[in-house]
């Protein structure tokens, strides 16, 4: 499949635009989340949101499986619960190449999504699964994960950054 949609990188504008609720559940829907699957195995990620595919959909596509085989839609997602309990774990992205930064996030989250068929579900979900959702939720609002680091970091970020707009 050619695919028309392509990973957008910092400094592009759409990936601190907030994306735009899905309303039409249908075939366009299915080739967009397919594209977007595709950009996320070719670059090796675990999840990617509408935005970074230059899509400003609330659209996110994830898949924690080793074989890419396991991947799940979430559909205009929402956190309606975040836990207390936090963890600061290292975290990267494919909009932001070979920077990994320390970020604070919640350990489990309560989310509630439509799936591709347009039915709406709710599910907890906590580790790896809730810190990628945390961090594609983020992406979808306009915020990326430079954003969530602490202003030491930020300051030690600035060159990177630099190069990634050059």
């Amino acid at each position: 499949m050619t695919n028309k949609y392509k990973l957008q990188v910092y400094p592009a504008l759409v990936l601190k635009q907030r994306a735009k609720e899905v309303l039409d559940f249908n075939q366009d829907l299915k080739e967009k989340t397919d594209a977007m699957f595709e950009i996320m195995y070719e670059y090796n990620g675990i999840g990617l949101a509408g935005n970074q595919a230059g899509i400003a959909e609330r659209i996110v596509v994830v898949d924690l499986g080793k074989e890419q085989d396991q991947g799940r839609v979430f559909i205009n997602p929402e956190i309606i619960e975040a836990g207390a309990d936090r963890e600061s774990s290292e975290e990267g992205c494919l909009s932001f190449p070979d920077i990994y930064e320390p970020v604070m996030r919640s350990k489990a989250i309560k989310i509630k999504y439509v799936d591709l068929q347009g039915n709406s579900h709710e599910e907890e979900m906590d580790g790896l699964l809730a810190r990628c959702l945390q961090h594609e939720v983020d992406h979808l609002n306009g915020i990326v994960f430079v954003d969530r680091v602490s202003k030491a970091r930020k300051i030690g970020l600035k060159k990177k950054l630099r190069n990634l707009a050059n």
